[in-house]
């Protein structure tokens, strides 16, 4: 019995060896602002962000995150952290975001950088290793954005992932994989998943078309052929419309004033239209010709596509036309276990502002029934008697 307990706890500290949590932000006090570093990029007017749960939560201590509060602002906030790197295990990249300004146009994504990032000089065109999370302007823009950088150049996902859209907490998360995988999940439900090189074109094809093949000249691609037999009727050739033989000349029309009559033109009942043999099977039908394949000498596998070897800052680069998105809950991990089971708690949060903004909503509504003029109710009752009142008839004068 007790080696067992000796060989438990043993598992539990490799486990728990093996399980790490690269960075977590909850921004639960004001202690942010002496971490995350504004961007002083000259040539752009950036907004400021604010410690606050919103306007609806379910704890108001718990719930603080950053909020955009400026409109029309670029963003530019970043930390550092310890730099970390996600060779031989999972990386999970895991954010809330609550856009309860029923945001129109705006970025709520954030972008993973290596250590050369320079805070001070953050900007759009700054190179970053990751870039994840949902992007909204107007009703044609709804996707989650998922981009890594790969050999100096930014590869976006080539799938098309759709956001939430509403006031409320959801909860971003992406998992990559060393088996070269991945998953994103949004309230910890996968929404995508796939092959890292299926699904981004990191990598050249493995086929291409053989350059040296060419369509013979007389394959034939017609599935069907003319009847070379089938000829014309001689009775075929009419014409499509005809003057109107029930049509008479008016009494009053006037040869000389109006021209010499003419009966109006109308369809004519035996016109059969242009007429074409009939199709037969096409005796030398080869099919459609598909162009061979080669190798492709310029594709090399690349087994570390997931990899990155060095992680160490997180930023919110982003422009807003309508501030007040919050961001919370940060959490970079090898354990995607755990990032669920943090996931399930936020979730529980979720349902608390749920409830907070229905009664905001049903409060702002009676609100707006107390304050309703009298008179204006008076005028409703009028106007409802009067369209139901008799109307009295009176004889002209």
């Amino acid at each position: 019995m007790k080696s067992f307990l000796l060989g438990v706890v043993s598992l539990l500290a490799i486990y728990s060896a093996n399980c790490e949590v690269f960075y977590e932000e909850k921004f639960l006090d004001d202690s942010w602002e002496s971490k995350w570093v504004y961007s002083e990029h000259p040539g752009k007017e950036f907004g400021k962000f604010k410690l606050t749960a919103g306007k609806f939560y379910n704890d108001p201590e718990e719930d603080k995150g950053l909020q955009t509060s400026e409109d029309a602002r670029f963003y530019a906030l970043s930390t550092k952290f310890k730099p970390f790197s996600n060779e031989g295990k999972p990386l999970v990249i895991q954010f809330s975001v609550k856009h309860e300004q029923d945001i129109d146009c705006g970025g709520g994504y954030v972008k993973v950088f290596d250590c050369k990032l320079e805070s001070k000089d953050m900007h759009g065109e700054t190179p970053y290793e990751i870039m994840f999370g949902p992007d909204i302007c107007g009703p044609g823009t709804k996707k989650v954005h998922v981009i890594f950088s790969y050999k100096g150049k930014n590869h976006l996902i080539k799938k098309d992932i759709r956001c939430k859209d509403d006031v409320y907490t959801h909860l971003y998360t992406l998992i990559v994989n060393p088996d070269n995988t991945y998953e994103v999940l949004i309230d910890n439900e996968k929404v995508e998943s796939g092959s890292l090189e299926d699904d981004w074109d990191f990598l050249p094809p493995k086929k291409i078309k053989d350059p040296s093949a060419k369509k013979p000249e007389d394959w034939d691609e017609r599935a069907t052929i003319p009847d070379p037999d089938d000829k014309k009727p001689e009775d075929w050739e009419k014409p499509e419309h005809i003057p109107d033989p029930d049509a008479t000349k008016p009494e009053d029309w006037d040869d000389e004033m109006d021209g010499e009559w003419e009966p109006p033109m109308i369809d004519n009942p035996e016109y059969k239209g242009v007429w074409a043999p009939k199709q037969i099977d096409n005796p030398a039908y080869k099919g459609p010709w598909v162009h061979p394949e080669i190798d492709n000498p310029e594709y090399t596998a690349d087994p570390t596509l997931y990899k990155r070897d060095e992680l160490c800052a997180v930023g919110l680069d982003l422009w807003q036309v309508k501030s007040g998105t919050i961001f919370d809950n940060f959490l970079f991990t090898n354990d995607p276990a755990a990032a669920k089971e943090r996931g399930e708690e936020i979730k529980k949060k979720i349902e608390g502002e749920k409830k907070m903004k229905n009664e905001q909503d049903e409060a702002e509504r009676e609100k707006e029934k107390a304050e309703k003029p009298e008179d204006e109710d008076d005028e409703d009752l009028d106007d409802e008697a009067a369209e139901g009142a008799p109307v009295e008839e009176h004889d002209e004068l």
